[in-house]
C-alpha cells in the first residue's frame, strides 16, 4: 500500500502490480497510444529478415557500420522532431547541414583553422539558419513550408557559392575524422556501458522514490527493473559484438571497440529528452504543438517557442552536417543534398513522432534513424538496387504516417487524445 493526499487527508492506495501495469499498457496501445511499437517491432522484423537472408548482417563490421551509415540522419532528425511537434515542417535541414559542414570544412582546409574554431563557427551557422526561418514563419506568418522550400534552393545555392561553383574540399582535420570513423578503445567502451548503465538505474530508482515519497501513482518496482535489464542486457550485447577484433589483418591495425559517433548520440539524446520531458520550456513546446490558442491563452509565448524549435532543428542539422562530412572525409555540392532530407524526416515519423503535431519523443529520431540504417544497409547486402530501396522506405514511410493517423483517429475516438 502507498499513501496518497486528498482535501480530506492521507488516503491509502493500492499499490500497482506487473499485471495490472501490463492491462494499462495495452488498453492504452488499443486507444490508440502506440508510441514507438510499430517501429520497434518493424526493427526486429527487418533484422530477422537481413540477418536470415544474409548473416554477414549480424557481423561485427557490419554492426558498427550501422552507427556511421546512420549517425548524420539521425542528429537531423532529432531537430526535425521539435519542429514536428508544433505540426511544422523544415525542408530545409539536408542542405543546411550541407552548408554547415561545407563551412566548417572550408575553415579547415582552405584557411588553416582548428576543429576548436571551425565547429564552433558551422554550429554559429546552423543556430543563425534556424533562426532566420523561425522569425520568418512566427513573426511574418508565412508558412513554414513555403519558407523552408526556399531555404532548399537558397541553401543549395549558397553551397554552390562556397564550393565555387562544384569543386571538393577534402577534410584532413585528424580529431574531426575521428567522430565519424574511429572508435573506442574496447576498455574505455566497457568503462561507458558501466556508467550508462548505472546512471540510468540511479535515475530510474530515484524517480520511483521521489514519486512514492510524494504519495504520487508510481510504475510496480518490477517494472522499473525490468527497464533496467532490458537495457543493460542491450547494451551488454552490444558492447560485446562491437569490441570483437573487425579488421581483416589485425596484426597491421586492430579495429574494435564501440564507434565514437555512438556515445555522441547518446548525449545528444539524453540532453534533448531531458529538455523536452523536463523543462518548463518542453512542457510549452507540446502545450504550443498540442493547441496554439489554448497555449498562447495560457500565457505562453507562443512566438518564442516556434522560433526556438527551428533553432534546434537547424542546429541539430549543423550536427548533422559535421557527422557526414567527417564520414565522407569531404564536402561537395550534393552534401546534405540526395535522400539526406527524406531520410531525416522519415526516421522521425517512422519512429512514432507525429506529422500534426503535440506527439512525439527525441527517441522516436534513434528508433526510426535505425529503421532507415537497417533498411539501406540490408538492403544494399542483398543486392538491391538505390531505385528499390527507395521505393521500400517510401512505403515504409508511408505506412508509418498512415498508423499515426489511424491511432490519432482511435485516441480521438476513445478520448484518449
Amino acid at each position: 500500500m502507498t499513501t496518497a493526499f486528498s482535501s480530506t487527508g492521507p488516503v491509502r492506495v493500492a499499490e500497482p502490480t506487473v499485471a495490472g501495469h501490463l492491462h494499462d499498457y495495452w488498453g492504452r496501445v488499443r486507444g490508440g497510444d502506440i508510441g514507438s511499437l510499430p517501429a520497434i517491432l518493424g526493427l526486429i522484423v527487418l533484422c530477422l529478415i537481413f540477418g536470415i537472408a544474409r548473416p554477414t548482417f549480424f557481423s561485427a563490421v557490419n554492426f558498427a557500420n550501422l552507427f556511421s551509415q546512420g549517425a548524420a540522419v539521425i542528429f537531423i532528425a532529432m531537430g526535425l522532431v521539435f519542429v514536428l511537434l508544433l505540426g511544422e515542417i523544415d525542408l530545409s535541414a539536408g542542405f543546411a547541414s550541407g552548408v554547415c559542414g561545407a563551412v566548417m570544412a572550408i575553415l579547415l582546409t582552405d584557411h588553416g583553422w582548428h576543429w576548436y574554431s571551425a565547429i564552433p563557427v558551422a554550429l554559429a551557422t546552423g543556430l543563425a539558419i534556424g533562426f532566420t526561418l523561425g522569425f520568418l514563419v512566427s513573426k511574418l506568418g508565412i508558412p513554414s513550408f513555403i519558407v523552408t522550400l526556399a531555404g532548399f534552393l537558397a541553401f543549395q545555392g549558397i553551397l554552390l557559392v562556397l564550393l565555387s561553383g562544384g569543386k571538393n574540399v577534402s577534410v584532413r582535420d585528424t580529431f574531426v575524422l575521428s567522430l565519424a570513423n574511429n572508435n573506442m578503445s574496447a576498455g574505455l567502451s566497457w568503462a561507458l556501458t558501466a556508467v550508462a548503465i548505472v546512471g540510468y538505474a540511479a535515475v530510474q530508482l530515484l524517480r520511483f522514490r521521489a514519486r512514492a515519497a510524494h504519495g504520487l501513482v508510481t510504475e510496480p518496482m518490477g517494472i522499473v527493473l525490468a527497464r533496467i535489464a532490458g537495457l543493460a542486457a542491450l547494451l551488454v550485447a552490444a558492447v560485446a559484438v562491437l569490441t570483437q577484433e573487425r579488421s581483416i589483418n589485425p596484426l597491421i591495425i586492430s579495429v574494435k571497440g564501440v564507434p565514437i559517433v555512438a556515445p555522441l548520440i547518446a548525449v545528444a539524446l539524453i540532453v534533448w529528452t531531458f529538455v523536452l520531458g523536463r523543462t518548463t520550456y518542453g512542457r510549452h513546446v507540446y502545450a504550443v504543438g498540442g493547441n496554439k490558442e489554448a497555449a498562447r491563452r495560457a500565457g505562453i509565448a507562443v512566438d518564442r517557442i516556434r522560433i526556438s524549435v527551428f533553432v534546434i532543428g537547424s542546429f541539430m542539422a549543423a550536427v548533422g552536417g559535421i557527422i557526414a562530412a567527417s564520414r565522407a572525409n569531404s564536402v561537395d555540392p550534393n552534401s546534405g543534398g540526395s535522400n539526406v532530407l527524406l531520410y531525416a524526416v522519415g526516421a522521425a515519423v517512422i519512429g512514432g513522432t507525429s506529422l500534426f503535431g503535440g506527439k512525439g519523443r527525441v527517441l522516436d529520431a534513434v528508433i526510426g534513424g535505425a529503421v532507415i540504417a537497417v533498411i539501406d544497409n540490408g538492403m544494399g547486402l542483398m543486392g538491391f538496387s538505390a531505385g528499390q530501396k527507395f521505393i521500400f522506405t517510401g512505403l515504409i514511410l508511408l505506412l508509418a504516417a498512415s498508423v499515426d493517423a489511424l491511432s490519432r483517429r482511435r485516441a480521438a475516438a476513445t478520448g484518449n487524445r
